[in-house]
C-alpha cells in the first residue's frame, strides 16, 4: 500500500510505476480505527452516526477497506435525500456530480433527491487504486468507478434485507426503483423510512453489479449538482471561509526565488488600521516572507505594502528567459542520455530531411480563484479547510510544521477554483504557509483563526510553473513519408527530481518530461534528454509533459505529409496501421462530424489536424483556422473523444470545451507565457499573463465514440492537441510551420 506523501497529481508514467510497485498491503481496519474514520467525518447511512458502530463491527469482520464501507460515504435523510461524499477535489472537471450519478445508480436512488459533499482527509477518502488521496491524472472516474458502484449496491442490498426484515419475506422478492423498495402485493418503503434499520445490518462483502444495459442515470446527460450555486455566484469556495474571530494574512515574498531577508522596517506596517501582527516565516524553497495579519484581506495588503524590506539576493541565481534559451540551445548540441535508441545512420542517406526547433516558455496555472488555506490551531489539534487536490500529504505536511501527529491535524477540503495541478504540490507549499503564519500568530498571542490569502499577483509570481522546454528534431523520411531516423533532443527541467519521487528519476530521465513523445507512431527514434536545474520551481501543468511532445510530434508528423504532398488524415492513419485502435476511431469520428474533405471552406480559411493520448484517454481535433490582421483566429474546433464508457455526457462535453480553451491560452501572440529577467517573474495578472477572452471562442462540437469498456480520464485528455491542430491549420495558410508557443508569426 503506497503512503499519503506522495503529490497529489500522477503523471501517466508515474501512475504505471506506482502501479507496479503496489503491494496488497492488509488494508481491513480495526473496529476502533473504523469508528474512528466514521466519527471524525460524522457521516453514517440514513443520518444516524451512532449506527457507524453496528456497521463498524460487523464489516471489520467481513473484510471490507476503508474505502468500502457506504457509511463513509452515504447518507440518507428522513425525507429520502441521499447526500455522497466524494473522494476527490472539485475543481472544476464535474466529480461532484459524476461521482454521485456513479453510487445512485447501483443504489437505485431517485436522482432528485441525490446531494454531494467534499471529503477530508480520513482515510476512507484515499484513492481506492493507489492508496493514496489525490486528485490527479485524470484518475477520479477512472479509479472510482467501481468503488463507487459497489457502495451503492451495498447501501442498496442493505436497504433490501432491512425491508425483507420488516416485511417477513426473501430480499430476493424484492426489488428497488427510484429510492423506494417495492414488495409482494405491492408494499412499498421509501429509502428514508429504511435507512436506520439498514445501517445496523452487516454490510455484504460481496454484491452484484447492474448489467450496463440496465443503467439509467449513468449515461444520460446531466445537469451538475452544483451549477446552479456556481452560476448564481451562491457557490463557496476554499476562499470563502469565514470562522468566528477569523483573521487574514498575506505574505511579501523575495523579487527572486529563494530569497533570504537581510532588514525589515515594520514600523508603518504595524501603523495600518485592523493589522494585528507583522511575523517573519520561513517560505517554500528555503526562502523568507513577511506575513502581515489583519482584520481582514485590505487591511493586510496595505499593510503589506507599507514594509520596507531588504533582500539578499547575491546568493541565489537569477534567472534571464533570454540568457536561459541560449544556455538549452547550447546544451542541446551536448550528448546526454537516451529515453528512446535507434540507428541513426539512416538519417545521412535518407532522401528528405527535416530540422525543427521548438521552444515552450513556463506556464502559470492562474487558477480563478487565488490559492488559500485557512487553519485553525487549538490545543493539541488543527484544523484546516483548503482545496486540495492531495489532502492527505498535505495532512502529513501540516503536522510536521505544526508539531503534531497525523491524526491530530484535520483537513476539510473545499471546493477549489480551478487548480490544474498547482493545488497539488509534493511540497504542500501554500499549505504549509498557511501553517507558519498560523503557529507564528498563536506564538505572537493571537488565538483565532487565519486565512493566509494569495493575491493573483502573488500567484502568478510566486511559482510553481509548467517548465521550459527547448526540443530539437531532425528527421530522414522517404518519398513515401516513411520515417528512416528520427534524431530528437529534448530540454527542459525535471518536475520530480529533488521531490520524493526522486528516485524514479532512471538514466538522468524524468519519465513526466517525456510522455507522449513517439506513441502511437512506430518511429524509429532516438530521444536524448538534459534536465538542467534552474532557480525556478516546477510543476505539473494540465496534461503534464503532453503540452508540449504533443504539440512537438502533431505538428512535425503534419510537416512530413506536406512535404510527401499527403492528405494528414490518410497520413496518419496509415502510421495507426492496426495498433492503435482508438486513436483510429477518435480522429475517424471528428472527420466525419467535421466535413472535413467533403465542405468547401470559406476562403482565406483552412483545416487543421491533430491526434493524441494522455491519461488513457483519446482526443482528436478537426479545426478551421484564419488568419486576420496579422494574427491567427481558431474560428471552428471538431472534437472525436474516446474515453470508454462516459458516466456524465455534458461533463465530458464540458471537459473538452475547457481544456481546448486553455490550449488556445497557450497559442494566442502576446500572452500564455512566463519570461523572468534578473531573477523576476515579470508576469503579474492577467493584464500581461493573458488569457482567451470571449470573443476569442470558437465554435466547439464535442462528439463521443461509444464504448461500453471502464471509463478512462477526461479532465486533461482534451488539451494537447488543441495547439497543434490550430499550428496545422495556420501553417497550411501561411506556409510556414510554427515552433514556438505562444504563435509568432512575424
Amino acid at each position: 500500500m503506497l503512503n499519503d506523501t506522495y503529490p497529489a497529481e500522477l503523471p501517466r508514467a508515474l501512475q504505471h510505476m506506482l502501479e507496479r510497485e503496489r503491494t496488497d498491503a492488509p488494508a481491513t481496519l480495526q473496529r476502533r480505527s473504523f469508528l474512528k474514520v466514521v466519527g471524525a467525518s460524522g457521516l453514517a447511512l440514513g443520518a444516524f452516526p451512532h449506527l457507524a458502530t453496528a456497521q463498524g463491527s460487523a464489516s471489520a469482520a467481513g473484510g471490507l477497506k476503508p474505502t468500502e464501507q457506504p457509511s463513509a460515504f452515504v447518507q440518507i435523510a428522513p425525507n429520502g435525500e441521499v447526500t455522497v461524499t466524494i473522494n476527490r477535489l472539485e475543481f472544476g472537471q464535474g466529480v461532484q456530480t459524476g461521482l454521485p450519478m456513479i453510487l445512485a445508480e447501483e443504489l437505485d436512488a431517485d436522482w432528485r433527491l441525490v446531494r454531494s459533499r467534499n471529503g477530508t482527509s480520513d482515510i476512507a477518502y484515499q484513492d481506492p487504486r493507489f492508496g493514496m488521496h489525490i486528485t490527479g491524472g485524470s484518475n477520479s472516474i477512472k479509479n472510482s468507478y467501481t468503488q463507487y458502484r459497489e457502495l451503492g449496491a451495498r447501501a442498496r442490498a442493505m436497504l433490501l434485507s432491512a425491508a425483507a426484515a420488516r416485511w417477513n419475506v426473501d430480499a430476493a422478492s424484492l426489488r428497488t426503483q427510484a429510492g423506494t423498495v417495492i414488495g409482494p402485493a405491492g408494499r412499498r418503503a421509501r429509502y428514508g423510512e429504511l435507512a436506520e434499520a439498514a445501517m445496523a445490518l452487516p454490510v455484504p462483502e460481496k454484491v452484484t453489479l447492474k448489467d450496463p444495459k440496465d443503467f439509467r442515470i449513468i449515461g444520460r446527460a446531466t445537469t451538475r449538482i452544483d451549477a446552479k450555486a456556481k452560476s448564481s455566484g451562491r457557490q463557496d469556495f476554499g476562499i470563502d471561509v469565514r470562522l468566528p474571530g477569523q483573521l487574514t494574512a498575506v505574505v511579501a515574498r523575495p523579487p527572486a526565488f529563494g530569497a533570504k531577508l537581510t532588514t525589515v522596517d515594520d514600523t508603518a506596517a504595524r501603523a495600518v488600521k485592523g493589522v494585528k501582527a507583522v511575523l517573519r516565516v520561513p517560505l517554500d524553497g528555503g526562502a523568507e516572507g513577511v506575513a502581515v495579519v489583519a482584520d481582514g484581506y485590505w487591511q493586510a495588503k496595505l499593510g503589506r505594502d507599507a514594509l520596507n524590506l531588504q533582500w539578499d539576493l547575491a546568493a541565489v541565481e537569477k534567472v534571464d528567459s533570454e540568457k536561459q534559451l541560449a544556455q538549452y540551445r547550447e546544451l542541446a548540441g551536448r550528448p546526454g542520455p537516451h529515453h528512446f535508441e535507434a540507428d541513426m545512420a539512416p538519417l545521412a542517406t535518407a532522401p528528405h530531411q527535416l530540422e525543427a526547433e521548438f521552444v515552450f516558455p513556463y506556464i502559470a496555472h492562474a487558477p480563478m480563484e487565488p490559492l488559500n488555506c485557512t487553519v485553525q490551531l487549538s490545543e493539541g489539534r488543527a484544523e484546516l479547510w483548503v482545496g486540495t487536490q492531495f489532502p492527505g500529504a498535505d495532512s502529513a505536511a501540516a503536522a510536521r510544521v505544526l508539531s503534531l501527529k497525523p491524526e491530530q491535524v484535520r483537513i476539510n477540503v473545499q471546493t477549489a477554483g480551478g487548480g490544474f495541478g498547482r493545488r497539488g504540490v509534493g511540497s504542500s507549499d501554500f499549505v504549509v504557509l498557511g501553517c507558519e503564519v498560523a503557529k507564528a500568530a498563536r506564538a505572537a498571542g493571537l488565538n483565532a483563526p487565519v486565512r493566509t490569502l494569495w493575491s493573483r499577483e502573488d500567484d502568478i509570481k510566486g511559482g510553481y510553473y509548467r517548465p521550459m522546454h527547448l526540443h530539437r528534431a531532425r528527421i530522414g523520411f522517404d518519398d513515401s513519408g516513411k520515417v528512416l531516423a528520427w534524431d530528437h533532443v529534448l530540454v527542459g527541467q525535471s518536475i520530480v527530481t529533488g521531490t520524493m519521487f526522486g528516485g524514479r528519476v532512471k538514466n538522468g530521465i524524468d519519465p513526466t518530461a517525456t510522455e507522449g513523445m513517439r506513441a502511437p507512431y512506430p518511429l524509429p527514434m532516438r530521444l536524448t534528454v538534459h534536465h538542467p536545474k534552474v532557480n525556478v520551481p516546477v510543476l505539473w501543468w494540465r496534461s503534464v509533459g503532453s503540452t508540449h511532445t504533443a504539440f512537438v510530434m502533431e505538428t512535425l508528423i503534419d510537416d512530413i505529409a506536406r512535404a510527401t504532398k499527403q492528405d494528414p488524415v490518410a497520413y496518419r492513419m496509415q502510421l495507426f496501421g492496426d495498433q492503435s485502435p482508438r486513436h483510429r476511431a477518435a480522429l475517424q469520428l471528428a472527420v466525419d462530424k467535421s466535413g472535413y474533405g467533403k465542405t468547401r471552406l470559406p476562403a482565406g480559411r483552412a483545416w487543421g489536424v491533430a491526434v493524441h493520448e494522455c491519461f488513457s484517454s483519446v482526443v482528436a481535433y478537426v479545426v478551421e483556422a484564419s488568419v486576420k490582421d496579422g494574427l491567427p483566429v481558431l474560428d471552428r474546433v471538431t472534437a472525436g473523444v474516446h474515453c470508454n464508457l462516459v458516466v456524465n455526457p455534458r461533463s465530458v462535453e464540458a471537459q473538452v470545451q475547457g481544456a481546448a480553451l486553455m490550449g488556445l491560452s497557450m497559442c494566442l501572440p502576446g500572452g500564455g507565457a512566463i519570461t523572468l529577467k534578473d531573477g523576476e517573474v515579470q508576469q503579474s495578472n492577467f493584464g500581461d499573463f493573458g488569457v482567451p477572452r470571449i470573443t476569442d471562442m470558437p465554435q466547439i462540437a464535442v462528439h463521443v465514440v461509444p464504448s461500453a469498456e471502464p471509463p478512462t480520464g477526461m479532465g486533461e485528455p482534451g488539451l494537447p492537441p488543441l495547439a497543434p491542430a490550430f499550428a496545422n491549420a495556420i501553417a497550411r495558410l501561411t506556409g510556414k510551420p510554427l515552433r514556438e508557443l505562444p504563435f509568432n508569426l512575424a
